[in-house]
C-alpha cells in the first residue's frame, strides 16, 4: 500500500498518540523535550511513520533551538518541502517523502556548507545507530 493513502484510523494503529499528532496533524512537541535534540550517536535518522531514511548524524548540528537540527536531509528525494502559512507567518514545512508526514521546518539561518537549518521534532524520527 502506497503510504501517503492510508487513512487515519489506519496511522493511529501504527503511531502513538503523540507521534500521530505531529506526523499526521502537524504538531509540534515542546522545545528542548525531544529525545533526539542531544543524541551524539553516529547513525541514520528515520521517518517515525515509515522508516524512510531522513537525515544523517553526521549534519545533524546544535543550533540552541530546542529540536534537533541538520544542515541537509540524506538525499532531497526523501523529503518534501511545502510553503505553510498557517500561524499568521509564512515557513517551509518539510514532509516525508514517502509517507508525507509532517517532520518540521526548514529555515535559511544554519551554517555551512548549506546555509539551512532543518528544525526537526524528535517524535517524527526513529534512531538508527551505526558503528
Amino acid at each position: 500500500m502506497n503510504e501517503k493513502n492510508k487513512t487515519n484510523k489506519e496511522w493511529k494503529k501504527i503511531l502513538t498518540e503523540e507521534e500521530f499528532q505531529v506526523l499526521r496533524e502537524k504538531g509540534t512537541e515542546q522545545p528542548f523535550t525531544g529525545k533526539y535534540l542531544h543524541n551524539k550517536k553516529n547513525g541514520i535518522y528515520l521517518c517515525a511513520g515509515c522508516k524512510n531514511k531522513l537525515f544523517s548524524s553526521t549534519d545533524k548540528f546544535d543550533s540552541g533551538s530546542g529540536w534537533p537540527s541538520f544542515t541537509q536531509p540524506f538525499s532531497n528525494e526523501k523529503i518534501e518541502m511545502k510553503t505553510d502559512m498557517s500561524h499568521g507567518m509564512t515557513r517551509t514545512e518539510v514532509v516525508c517523502h514517502r509517507c508525507g508526514g509532517h517532520l518540521g521546518h526548514v529555515f535559511n539561518d544554519g551554517p555551512a556548507p548549506t546555509g539551512l537549518r532543518f528544525c526537526i521534532n524528535s517524535i517524527s524520527l526513529f534512531f538508527e545507530e551505526k558503528d
